[in-house]
């Protein structure tokens, strides 16, 4: 069940479904808010969120060996993104990473913290480590541009869309264009008995669920729950450029990350669709994503953009001609839907590939 924020108390606050329930959708003006929020005038609430931490001297080295991420020399204040995957390298948990020098701070989803918490205490053996689900006393609030009042509290800064250090963009697109450097994302760690008086002091506004997923669908960025499923693989979401290191040692799911990377190609891949907006409604996530006849793929997140209009994500089959115009099926009612690369049919087969489509990080 999830936490009802003191937030939703605000004159106009709509609850949120799904992941977000617990905190506003919005308070009364979804575009305003949106507005707001992308300019870095407001805050949202993302008290939804779960947060994990994990002490010990042997914290850092012990995450490392269990995911795809190289975390054994994370440095105080520096944020990073792992993945937990199946043997088959599906992912099974995504977690932002924070270390403040004395715990690591894991940042996912409100569902995920629990299950997540339990397997991580499963697995220290004899290691010098303690795991704790603390999200009944940690709220979690997000913005685009950092809050100077909030300089106090840790912060988890999205590397999202650099590529970081091990990792590779499987988009087309020329890095400086991607979208998603127009979207920064920080995350802020807040007691939860003081995430009213924090919000208060912030001097922002406050922006619902739904504006910080328009902006998030818009910059291409994944999210567990949303545009994974049981069979998710990370080449799929272009989660390579930011959650796992491809020189890294041995670790569950590494088999299926290696020989995808170099010899395959992953067999579905994310798309940005822009809708047809002139029914002035938007399709349901899950939604069939058809060409012509035959369903190719499904919605897996949609918004109304402020400039945009009506945007979604999608994950389709990787054969899909990058050029063919698809459509999205939401009980009958259908919406012409213009894709943008976000994989690239290519992606994948690096062995023996030139430099150019995937990208290793630029020399700083």
């Amino acid at each position: 069940m999830s936490i009802k924020s003191p937030l939703l108390n605000r004159p106009g606050a709509v609850e949120a479904a799904g992941a977000d329930a617990g905190t506003a959708a919005h308070y009364g003006d979804p575009l305003r808010e949106q507005r707001a929020l992308a300019r870095g005038e407001a805050v949202t609430d993302l008290s939804s969120r779960g947060v994990v931490t994990v002490s010990g001297e042997d914290r850092l080295s012990w995450l490392n060996t269990l995911s795809s991420q190289q975390v054994a020399a994370l440095k105080p204040g520096e944020s990073s993104e792992l993945l937990l995957l199946s043997v088959q390298g599906r992912i099974e948990h995504d977690a932002r990473v924070l270390d403040d020098g004395e715990r690591t701070w894991l940042i996912v989803e409100g569902d995920e913290a629990p299950e997540l918490s339990a397997w991580l205490d499963s697995m220290k053996f004899m290691l010098r480590v303690e795991v704790s689900d603390v999200t009944a006393d940690w709220a979690v609030a997000g913005s685009v541009a950092p809050v100077t009042a909030w300089s106090d509290f840790a912060v988890w800064t999205d590397p999202w869309p650099r590529v970081s250090p091990g990792g590779h963009a499987y988009t087309a697109t020329d890095e400086p264009a991607h979208p998603g450097h127009e979207r920064p994302w920080h995350e802020y760690l807040i007691p939860r008995e003081g995430l009213e008086d924090a919000v208060g002091a912030s001097g922002q506004a406050l922006a619902g669920s739904m504006a910080a997923e328009a902006l998030r669908i818009a910059a291409w960025r994944p999210r567990l729950g949303a545009e994974t499923d049981d069979k998710t693989i990370p080449h799929e979401l272009d989660l390579i450029r930011t959650a796992v290191h491809l020189a890294k040692g041995c670790y569950k799911g590494q088999e299926t990350i290696a020989r995808v990377h170099n010899l395959g190609h992953p067999p579905r891949r994310l798309v940005f669709l822009q809708l047809d907006g002139s029914q002035h409604t938007l399709p349901a996530a899950g939604s069939p994503v058809k060409l012509g006849e035959r369903v190719v793929g499904r919605v897996t997140s949609v918004a109304q953009h402020y400039e945009m209009g009506a945007i979604a994500l999608a994950v389709i089959k990787r054969s899909v001609d990058p050029d063919e115009q698809l459509t999205v099926d939401d009980e009958g009612e259908l919406y012409a839907a213009a894709q943008e690369l976000v994989v690239s049919p290519d992606a994948g087969q690096a062995v023996g590939r030139p430099t150019g489509l995937l990208r290793s990080p630029r020399p700083r």
